[in-house]
């Protein structure tokens, strides 16, 4: 990981900065009056020569500029001075570094913010981004930059706030590294099994007591709805239990619950053929929750957590799932599986259920359950289902601490109407209509002796095209709202 630190910027001014390289965050389309002499000369000059404008989203690498100690510069013009178009500036200027670069001072001019908190962990999460590089099927993979260090220049009364704001950075960018790693892995090497091995190596490297499930113990749980998924796969199942114990032992845990789907072919109500590869991330709500233990881990809050991870894989086969079946789930409620494309649910009711006996502060589940909540939201919000306001609430405001943002959706009860069955308790789907609401119906069936909340993070945990790959969504999120939790 880089390390990021905070440094008071000297009396020499920016161009008295050593570093390899020096990133200057432009927050306004007008330059103060204060601003270092040697910067303003510069930025001048090259808004003055047509190299560079200030307006949002402009950049410019200046080799070797003249009378300064940093022998790179990077200009990059931000939208405003928030941590968000900050933590963009900060990506677009750390990815012009070229590899001689190691260490890059970064610093935020223009505007009357002064760099704090805030803004030192989005410079943590910026620099996770730029130097992130998938290598374990492609050893061949070369790094684009050499950064190791970042250092954020800021006033002497705000150092205090931004080395926490680093501290926090770190510690998130390292489990959206892990999440990332994890969901980059193709289906035939991140598997059931594999999780659960990640899940005792995290538990192992900071002192969690981990459960790993088998079949046989699954069974002996009641989770048939969980099983009845797995079945078309040679791949065992396996349910995943995690425990961060940061708090007294009589405080009331939070749960997490990721959905660990390591590869969805839809089973029997088999997908197109068309980017079905990208069905290896179905597992990105594991993968989160994985990547949330591992920030926890590393900041050590006064909270208690535990982490529910049901994985396996859903496929088709002689022993599969099949349309019209009706399974039993750990809760007892019987199911009509009308579609076994709509198995994520049917692995996180049988979770829910299994949550219940830690007589939970609060419950969250994390999925990529629908295709229906990437065409309401698309690929910039996470959705966010809960009957509880103020959880809700609280789940709003850390994803914007994160900049991880997600977006409350309705929960109404006109919407349970399309889940009746004339053979089972329930059906697992609803009409095409509001599918991301009627999933989350479905799981609210299984919640009512906690607080609860959803989210489906189908539009948010990946990417596809050139940029392919996982983004590690929605960890920060997570890891706002369980440091929010600290009594």
């Amino acid at each position: 990981m880089v390390d990021v630190q905070f440094q008071t910027l000297g009396a020499g001014g920016l161009s008295a900065v050593v570093a390899d390289a020096l990133v200057l965050v432009i927050a306004s389309t007008s330059l103060p009056k204060d601003l270092d002499r040697a910067a303003a000369a510069l930025i001048d000059d090259v808004v003055e020569q047509g190299d560079f404008a200030l307006r949002a989203g402009c950049k410019l690498y200046v080799h070797r500029p003249s009378g300064w100690r940093a022998p790179r510069l990077t200009l990059v013009m931000a939208a405003d001075d928030s941590a968000k178009a900050f933590k963009q500036a900060c990506v677009a200027g750390l990815g012009m570094l070229p590899m001689g670069a190691k260490h890059a001072a970064v610093a935020l001019v223009g505007s009357a913010q002064v760099a704090g908190e805030a803004h030192a962990q989005a410079l943590a999460a910026a620099a996770a981004d730029c130097t992130y590089l998938y290598r374990l099927t492609k050893p061949s993979a070369k790094a684009i930059n050499a950064l190791a260090k970042v250092t954020l220049l800021g006033d002497k009364a705000q150092a205090l706030g931004a080395k926490a704001g680093a501290a926090r950075g770190r510690a998130i960018a390292q489990g959206v590294t892990v999440a990332r790693e994890m969901a980059n892995r193709p289906g035939n090497h991140c598997t059931p099994t594999h999780l659960g091995d990640e899940a005792k190596r995290i538990g192992k490297q900071y002192g969690f007591k981990v459960e790993v499930f088998g079949p046989k113990d699954i069974e002996r749980l009641g989770m048939g709805s969980f099983l009845a998924v797995s079945k078309g796969s040679t791949q065992p199942p396996r349910f995943i239990v995690m425990h961060y114990q940061g708090a007294g032992p009589k405080a009331a845990p939070h749960v997490l619950v990721g959905k660990g789907i390591t590869f969805d072919s839809g089973g029997i109500s088999l997908k197109p053929g068309a980017e079905m590869d990208e069905m290896k991330f179905d597992m990105g709500g594991a993968a989160s929750v994985l990547g949330t233990m591992t920030a926890i881990g590393e900041l050590k809050p006064k909270v208690n957590v535990v982490a529910l991870i049901p994985t396996c894989e859903n496929m088709p086969s002689g022993d599969a799932l099949k349309p019209g079946d009706v399974i039993k789930s750990m809760s007892g409620q019987t199911i009509e599986v009308l579609n076994t494309d709509a198995e994520g649910r049917l692995i996180l009711c049988d979770a829910l259920t299994y949550a219940e006996r830690f007589k939970p502060a609060s419950v969250v589940d994390i999925a990529t359950l629908t295709g229906a909540c990437v065409i309401a939201l698309g690929h910039h919000l996470s959705g966010l289902f809960s009957p509880d306001d103020a959880l809700a609430a609280s789940l709003l405001a850390a994803g914007e601490q994160a900049v991880d943002p997600a977006w409350r959706m309705p929960l109404a009860a006109d919407y349970d109407e399309g889940l009746k069955s004339n053979f089972a308790d329930m059906a697992n789907i609803a009409g095409r209509a509001g599918g991301s609401i009627t999933a989350a119906m479905f799981l609210k069936r299984y919640t009512g002796n906690y607080r609860w909340a959803h989210l489906d993070i189908a539009g948010t945990a990946w990417k596809s095209g050139a940029a392919k790959g996982a983004t590690g969504r929605p960890v920060g999120l997570l890891t706002h709202y369980l440091l929010a939790q600290v009594k």
